[in-house]
């Protein structure tokens, strides 16, 4: 019971060690499936939403507001740098060539060449497992792909998810209904403000509905030109901000590693990288406009990453119209 009562105060760790004692998401290993099913069908599965959406109408761009532009990325200090890296997790991928206790050791010797390296990058705008457990692990479905990146690579990432974060919120174009990934919106914010709501209105003899949404292959489904068209129309990124998350989103291969088997490597189309830093910040920017389509509907939205509770109430009287808004809502 230490380490459980050492991590009483780290809810987030707290629950990774139940997992782990737990052996949550550890599948015994199959010869049932190989590595080219199941990057058929993470490529397939992709292909499949987008398949769906054909016929929907082009985007629309929410305007950024006057005055608001992020041109060029501020450079980093060799203080920052070092903060960063002691702070990371003793983890990383098998293909990094860096082992993070080597990084950690002599993080101080090599910080002159990591920032220079980093500000490069900045400057001139390039970048130099089973879902849920208990799942079937002879089935593709029970997978997603992962993005294994490099810890110089995450670390990079941070740095620019620092100054990305700070001018969205200096220029207020975070929405306080979105949660996660941000420091102070968790999933206690998100189940707070929306059971509150439906319990004042019942209190007050109203009637809630509440419809919850989950978007299919939501991270591997992002469309990156239309992401980058948003970031700039909505965000007001432009110059070496968006050329350098033009590359970072960009010219990516994936392939899949099953026991004995390889895959065949292919160009990344779509998505934004699922285990980065970046990736989850770009998806809420990517999806916020639709907050404002629920709110159109005299509705009231809530995010957590990839799902959204779309929630409401009214008179017992007009409990048809709150439902017509409701399926309105839900079909676009």
């Amino acid at each position: 019971m230490t380490r459980v009562d050492s991590e009483q105060l780290q809810p987030r760790h707290l629950w990774q060690l139940f997992d782990q004692l737990l052996g949550r998401g550890q599948a015994p290993a199959t010869t049932d499936i190989d590595a080219s099913t199941l990057h058929r069908f993470f490529d397939d599965k992709v292909a499949g939403v987008r398949d769906a959406i054909a016929g929907a109408p082009a985007p629309q761009f929410t305007a950024a507001p006057v005055g608001c532009e992020l041109r060029f990325f501020r450079p980093v200090t060799q203080t920052n740098v070092i903060k960063l890296v002691q702070a990371l997790l003793d983890k990383q991928c098998s293909s990094d060539p860096l082992p993070m206790w080597l990084l950690k050791a002599n993080v101080s010797i090599l910080v002159p060449f990591l920032c220079w390296l980093f500000c490069w990058s900045l400057q001139h705008g390039t970048l130099p497992i089973l879902k849920k457990a208990g799942m079937d692990a002879a089935d593709p479905k029970s997978f997603r792909p992962i993005s294994n990146l490099s810890v110089l690579s995450k670390v990079l990432e941070r740095l620019v998810s620092e100054q990305l974060v700070a001018y969205l919120k200096d220029n207020n174009m975070l929405s306080d209904r979105q949660s996660a990934y941000r420091a102070h919106h968790s999933t206690e914010t998100a189940v707070l403000r929306v059971l509150s709501h439906i319990l004042l209105a019942l209190d007050s003899g109203d009637i809630a509905v509440l419809t919850l949404l989950d978007l299919s292959a939501a991270f591997d489904s992002v469309d990156h030109a239309t992401l980058l068209q948003r970031l700039q129309i909505s965000y007001g990124l432009g110059g070496s901000v968006i050329v350098w998350l033009a590359s970072y989103l960009q010219n990516r291969t994936q392939y899949v590693c099953l026991s004995a088997t390889r895959s065949t490597k292919l160009a990344v189309l779509y998505r934004v990288p699922q285990g980065s830093v970046l990736g989850p910040i770009l998806f809420l920017l990517y999806t916020a406009d639709l907050l404002q389509l629920v709110r159109r509907h005299q509705l009231h939205p809530h995010t957590y990453a990839d799902d959204t509770q779309i929630y409401g109430s009214c008179h017992p009287s007009e409990a048809d119209m709150c439902q017509s808004a409701s399926t309105t809502c839900r079909s676009g």
